[in-house]
This record gives C-alpha cells, sequence and structure tokens, in this order.
C-alpha cells in the first residue's frame, strides 16, 4: 500500500498495523533566529516557511524571501528563510517566539496588545460573494479531497475555493494552523490571490485564524463548527465573510451578515 505524505506504518502485536499521522517539531527560522517551533506534518515545508511569514506579518510579499532551505536535524526539521533587506530590519524589529504546541496559535507572545494584534479592512468586492449551497459545496470538496486524513483520521485541512474554479488547492498537517499557513504559501507559489475566493478549512474557527485570514488579503473563509465570539467580533471589524455553523440550527450563516443563511447547508 502506498501511503501519502505525512503517514506511517506503526507495527502492533499480533502482526497487525496502523497507518498514523506523522508528527515532528519543525522550526521556522528567518534570517538564522527561530520564530517558531510548531508540531507539524513533514510535508509541504517550503509553502509552510513562507505561508507562515506572510500570514504572521513578517513580511508583505514572496519576494520578501530570497531563499529558502529544509535542513533535516537529529530530532525534527529546521525550515529556513534568508529576508531581503526591508523586510529583514522589520523583522529583527518585532521578533517574538512562538513555541507552541498544536492547536496553540498565540504561544509566546509577550503582551495582551499582541494577541488582539491591528488588522487592515478585509479586500471589497466579488471574491466573497458565494451562491446560495457555496459554501455547503466547498466544505464537500474539501472533505473528498484529503487522502491523509483518508489515511490517519487525525488530519486538518485548508483549502481554496473558487465558485468557477472548485477546490483549487488544499494542504493538510496535524495542526489547523498549519495546514493555513501551507495553504498561504501554497496559493502565493501559485500566483493565486486568496481574495479572488475563499478559504476553506476543516476546524472551528478561533481568533488567531480570523486573524491569518485577513492578514493574508482574504475575503471569506468558511468553516464546519461554530466560531469564538471573538473570532465573529474580529472577522466583523475586518469585513471578513466569516461562514460557520450556527449551533442552534446547525445550518451555515455569514456571522458578518447574518442575515444571509445557507439553508441548503450539508
Amino acid at each position: 500500500m502506498t501511503l501519502p505524505r505525512g503517514a506511517t506504518q506503526i507495527p502492533l502485536s499480533g502482526g497487525a498495523s496502523e497507518v498514523l499521522a506523522e508528527e515532528v517539531p519543525v522550526a521556522l527560522v528567518y534570517d538564522g533566529v527561530t520564530q517558531a517551533v510548531m508540531m507539524a506534518t513533514p510535508s509541504d515545508l517550503e509553502d509552510f516557511v513562507l505561508g507562515f511569514a506572510l500570514s504572521e506579518g513578517l513580511i508583505e510579499a514572496r519576494s520578501e524571501i530570497v531563499r529558502t532551505e529544509i535542513v533535516p536535524q537529529l530530532r525534527g526539521i529546521e525550515a529556513r528563510a534568508w529576508l531581503a533587506a526591508p523586510a529583514g530590519a522589520r523583522f529583527k524589529e518585532r521578533r517574538r517566539a512562538t513555541t507552541g504546541p498544536v492547536g496553540c496559535g498565540l504561544c509566546g507572545i509577550d503582551s495582551l496588545e499582541q494577541a488582539l494584534r491591528p488588522l487592515p479592512r478585509a479586500p471589497r468586492g466579488g471574491g466573497a460573494r458565494l451562491a446560495p449551497g457555496a459554501p455547503a459545496r466547498a466544505l464537500a470538496a474539501l472533505r473528498a479531497a484529503q487522502p491523509l486524513q483518508d489515511a490517519t483520521h487525525a488530519i486538518h485541512a485548508a483549502g481554496f475555493w473558487s465558485e468557477t474554479g472548485g477546490l483549487m488547492l488544499l494542504r493538510e498537517d496535524v495542526g489547523r494552523h498549519n495546514a493555513l499557513d501551507k495553504l498561504a504559501g501554497a496559493l502565493t507559489h501559485a500566483g493565486i490571490a486568496p481574495a479572488d475566493g475563499a478559504l476553506v478549512m476543516t476546524s472551528r474557527i478561533s481568533v488567531d485564524l480570523v486573524q491569518k485570514a485577513v492578514t493574508l488579503g482574504a475575503r471569506a473563509l468558511i468553516a464546519p463548527s461554530a466560531p469564538t465570539a471573538l473570532a465573529v467580533a474580529e472577522a466583523r471589524a475586518a469585513g471578513l465573510h466569516l461562514i460557520a455553523r450556527a449551533p442552534s440550527t446547525e445550518t451555515l450563516i455569514d456571522y458578518t451578515a447574518p442575515e444571509r443563511t445557507e439553508e441548503d447547508a450539508a
């Protein structure tokens, strides 16, 4: 059996075995400084180191990374990037350590103010104008295209969906934040603007995912579970269309414009 990237087969007693998700420490290193160590799936790391820099505001464009290198270490992997001079100077001014476990999107910040960083306004335009039923179709397409989740049953995914192209890109990881960062890097490498469609995730939406989506320039973020109240507040303040499941009705609603309900949600 050919396993998808990020899966490994573990022998059990009696000759049986199980396919499990791989999880390793991945250090994201910029200009020789470790910015974060994340427990992650060891795949698509070029996308990861670029997408993290974009979603955390370390850089503003792909051109501000001049070189990347993926270096296996004895007990993990270093994903290294070197920044162009202006971006490197900004990084030195704001660098912080964000070492934390899977699912921790704000570990390592050193002030309460950093937890709710100022966000730009989400772009306006047609990219977030989703037709009735489109969010449900996007979620169904995302779930149908997860080979690593199918093999291991332990994986998150983030995808990019558009009305015209359907599900165009997907990245999987044991961490939901990692999956979104990998997707951000993949979109940038492919020359696709997040504002031209919707970001789609398998997980609940917390405020840090909203922050990343807005920083990346997305117009819409779709998820199958209820968001947190703070995620909704930040999405509304930024003008991001946050489309997720309402706990009381089990339908998908646009929390930024709650009068818009997806009655035919899957």
